[in-house]
């Protein structure tokens, strides 16, 4: 029958969004999380320490209430924020994106990444101030993001291509230069720290950062 869904499939849509070894914490948090009337949509995929993840674009899942989600472990909470940060509210993206910005766990970077790239300015703005170590050299942050970028150089690209283009559509008329843009301030502190990561110049797929176009 066309018209019912499998929630089943559903649940193996978010499993796939983190590493095999946290497969039985992803489903106690599954298991707090209301259910969808849209299925999550449009996975990309990352890698992540040597392992490919597929993350959704968006899910339509509400928030579990407060009760359940006290029972959770550290680590089931910062998948749920992770979950409920590819949430289809941008509001609620923001909430949850929050909750996760001190976290050093490499699965978590995707998550963060993936809202840098969208039109959401405050969530923008949010990331830089949640990830202020990214302007430090050394710090533990720059190597979190250094690394996950070099292992993904095309999310990085598509990143930054998204960046260019939300900036150019929704955000032009208040920063006239890309350069001024927090899209951009954000997206090269990601480039420093893959630069410094690697020991080279990376690759460039945006205006560069103090020109008008």
């Amino acid at each position: 029958m066309g018209g019912l869904r499998d929630p089943a499939g559903d649940a193996d849509v978010l499993t796939a969004a983190f590493p095999a070894g946290l497969i039985d914490d992803v489903r106690i948090v599954l298991a707090v999380m209301p259910g969808a009337g849209s299925p999550p949509i449009a996975p990309f995929e990352v890698e992540v320490e040597g392992e490919t993840v597929a993350i959704p674009t968006r899910l339509y899942n509400e928030e579990p209430e407060t009760g359940p989600r006290g029972r959770l472990t550290a680590t089931q909470r910062e998948i749920l924020h992770c979950l409920y940060s590819r949430h289809h509210d941008g509001l609620v993206r923001q909430r949850h994106l929050e909750r996760i910005l001190v976290s050093r766990e490499p699965w978590v970077v995707p998550f963060v990444m993936r809202l840098a790239g969208e039109y959401v300015l405050e969530i923008i703005e949010a990331i830089s101030r949640g990830l202020p170590g990214l302007s430090t050299p050394g710090s533990p942050e720059r190597r979190l993001y250094g690394e996950f970028i070099a292992r993904n150089p095309a999310f990085f690209a598509r990143t930054e291509r998204r960046v260019v283009s939300y900036w150019s559509c929704n955000h032009r008329w208040r920063y006239v230069t890309f350069g001024s843009y927090p899209g951009c301030v954000l997206l090269e502190a990601f480039r420093a720290a893959v630069e410094e990561r690697v020991g080279r110049a990376w690759p460039r797929h945006t205006p560069p950062p103090l020109t008008g176009t």
